[in-house]
């Protein structure tokens, strides 16, 4: 600081006492303005925002495709209705989206067989 060919113009930080309290208004929003400014982190902030969007789309995808409890539980994607029996309903909506989903990702890795029309002949003996 001493060997500073520069030399301020004021004398920082000024003496409140000696300030009218509009003019330590003004200096104190400057202060505020500028540590703001300093401070900021923008590409934290957006990595923040991306990793609490990502976060939240994983969450949504895994509990409506994936997440299924087994034994007849419900999930909370499960649709809010009346009250009805499992029986009466059928396969949920989750259920349905997942079977779906399932369905094309097997069909996009692999083949399926073309399905082989068989004559009526051939079905009844499949049948007894």
């Amino acid at each position: 600081m001493h060997t500073n060919p520069y030399k301020a113009k004021r004398v920082w930080p000024p003496d409140f006492s000696k300030l009218s309290h509009k003019h330590q208004f003004r200096i104190e929003r400057r202060y505020r303005r500028r540590a703001k400014l300093k401070w900021a982190r923008p590409r934290w902030t957006k990595f923040v925002k991306l990793a609490t969007w990502a976060s939240m789309i994983f969450v949504g995808v895994y509990g409506v495709l994936f997440l299924d409890p087994g034994n007849g539980e419900k999930t909370p994607f499960d649709p809010v209705g009346g009250i009805r029996e499992d029986i009466e309903r059928g396969p949920s909506d989750s259920e349905q989206i997942r079977k779906w989903y399932r369905d094309t990702i097997d069909s996009v890795w692999s083949r399926r067989a073309p399905e082989q029309a068989q004559s009526p002949q051939a079905q009844i003996q499949t049948e007894q």
